[in-house]
């Protein structure tokens, strides 16, 4: 029943120990329970789920690159970091191959190359903490429309998510794209609620990052429309935002009473959003103008080819929100849904509104679900906060948080590390033991393989801080027929940067060479033996998990005189 097209419990679960494994959940849920006595932190409960996130994502950090769009983000990022910025913002779009990426994510990381280092350790350390605060905006966010209990809630649902642990240590843009698009919510119901030049204009900026981040937000943004129409209907969310909690207005907004107050608030909640969207729109309408060429192509690809590719490149609801997210927390989402029309509650419309477009449109693919998961943390925690009675609720919370945790830890990240992803990583981390600083790259084309393997290349390069000398020849790797409407097509379009290439002057005969193959048995081109004769020693990295098309051998041929260490 689950087809998801990178964790299915069906391919996590193949090898696995089910005794050894339901003893590991066992535990987990008496472990919730003896929590289930404790109280959820009184003092700094943002700052507890902000460290807490942080803190269980660490054992993911070995976790290797697992979905092949790394490459466009890792070259745009090395080209900023080569470069320059005023480069990088020239020729995104042009010499820098864009596809139908926003250019913000590659741009950070960029940043992150160029003046921090180039090291995956320092993009995943950004994009751990970007996910904490991601925690941390849940809980603002569910604490700001209802109270402190539904914010803490939501936050730690959003743990409860066991996908999510697989995506957060990525060199993607889901999880950066998560974060901005809860950012400009949070900042827009701040400026509804308290006004203010800097918190509209900071709202302004939010919205603009979360526009320039991936095109699927641009749908998602229509829930800031929805917060306009929410606090304009119910100013009394402004006014009870302001006012003393030992003072509150009796009664409130009443024609007899406060009508004049009412129209003032309404008046100025109005022309805070129209302001903001007006500032929104103007920053990017310069970047628009700027790169007129570049996102007009990007629409028209994405109209004609991402668009109808949904269709066939869907997973289902069931797999999304009964396997890869704890289904407690989609029945506190369908609970909650009863809850809010009960108590008609016009504030939900701000969590769920994202969810109704995922069902009416039938957007079926997780990675486009993820920057979703705060509201569906939020809608859950909306309907588990009915539970009466403390300790249930608080076990209910922790067995999710638990559950989930395990199941990413010892099957999840398990199974992620048998994919041939990891040889790239292995390799990587193998050839920085080598007493030299730069390596020659050889890629061999695969028959049957839906990926270019040429984007191989920037991944190791991820993974090693050696020079790499490669040249890429179009001519030798040809793509499937059905390339056309195939997900997998950016690589047969992509190019290795002449970065690589180092003019393909001659190399050292002492300088390692990187063979990198479908197979481990594949035969060896001429050019190749040529290039390796007389090497003594050589070191196959070859682990493979056996279910995908697409696999990555990297055999490194060395003198062994050349080890540092083993």
């Amino acid at each position: 029943m689950d087809d998801n097209r990178l964790t299915s419990w069906a391919w996590i679960f193949r090898d696995a120990d089910i005794v050894k494994f339901s003893l590991i959940v066992i535990s987990g849920t008496v472990i919730s329970y003896l929590f289930s006595f404790y109280s959820f932190p009184e003092r700094n409960p943002a700052i507890s789920l902000f460290l807490l996130s942080f803190v269980v994502l660490l054992p993911f950090w070995r976790e290797p690159e697992l979905i092949v769009d790394i490459t466009r983000y890792f070259t745009q990022a090395k080209h900023l970091e080569i470069y320059g910025i005023r480069y990088f913002f020239r020729e995104w779009g042009r010499d820098i191959m864009a596809w139908t990426d926003m250019p913000l994510i590659p741009f950070l990381y960029g940043l992150i190359f160029k003046y921090i280092g180039e090291s995956r350790a320092y993009i995943q350390t950004f994009t751990i903490i970007l996910f904490s605060l991601t925690v941390f905006l849940t809980y603002k966010i569910g604490r700001t429309l209802w109270d402190e209990d539904t914010g803490f809630i939501a936050g730690s649902l959003l743990l409860g998510i066991p996908y999510i642990y697989t995506q957060v240590p990525l060199m993607l843009v889901d999880i950066p794209t998560m974060f901005f698009l809860m950012l400009s919510v949070f900042t827009f119901i701040k400026a509804m609620e308290k006004g203010g030049v800097l918190m509209s204009i900071f709202a302004a900026i939010t919205m603009f990052f979360a526009i320039f981040s991936k095109y699927s937000t641009w749908p998602m943004l229509s829930v800031l429309v929805i917060i306009f129409l929410v606090y304009l209907k119910i100013p009394s969310l402004i006014y009870s935002s302001t006012s003393s909690e030992t003072n509150p207005p009796s009664p409130p907004f009443t024609k007899g009473g406060m009508g004049g107050l009412e129209i003032a608030m309404k008046g100025k909640t109005f022309y805070r959003g129209i302001v903001i969207a007006l500032i929104s729109s103007l920053l990017s309408g310069l970047i628009f103008l700027s790169k007129f060429d570049v996102f007009s192509e990007q629409i028209k690809f994405l109209m004609t080819y991402q668009k109808p590719g949904l269709g066939t490149w869907s997973e289902s609801f069931i797999s999304t929100f009964l396997f890869q997210t704890h289904p407690f927390i989609t029945a506190g989402a369908l609970y909650s849904v009863y809850v809010a029309l009960r108590k008609r509650d016009s504030r939900y419309l701000i969590v769920s509104w994202l969810f109704v477009l995922l069902v009416l449109f039938q957007i079926k693919r997780i990675r486009y679900t993820i920057p979703l998961f705060p509201m569906l943390a939020l809608m859950a925690s909306y309907g588990i906060r009915q539970i009466k009675g403390g300790e249930i609720r608080r076990f209910t919370v922790s067995s999710i948080v638990f559950v989930s945790l395990l199941l990413a830890l010892f099957a999840y990240l398990p199974f992620t590390k048998k994919m041939s992803a990891v040889n790239l990583m292995e390799a990587g981390e193998f050839l920085d033991l080598l007493n030299t600083e730069e390596v020659e790259v050889f890629v061999q084309p695969a028959a049957d393989s839906p990926v270019n393997p040429a984007v191989a290349v920037p991944v190791l390069d991820l993974f090693t801080r050696k020079k790499i000398n490669y040249y890429y020849d179009p001519a030798a790797y040809q793509p499937p027929d059905d390339i056309k409407r195939s997900p997998l097509r950016f690589t047969w379009e992509y190019k290795n940067p002449q970065y690589y290439a180092r003019g393909r002057r001659a190399l050292e005969k002492n300088v390692p060479v990187v063979v990198i193959s479908d197979d481990a048995d594949q035969p060896i081109p001429y050019d190749i033996k040529q290039r390796i004769r007389g090497f003594q020693s050589y070191r196959v990295f070859k682990t493979s998990e056996g279910i995908f098309r697409y696999r990555t051998v990297v055999t490194v041929y060395y003198d062994q005189e050349e080890k540092l260490n083993d």
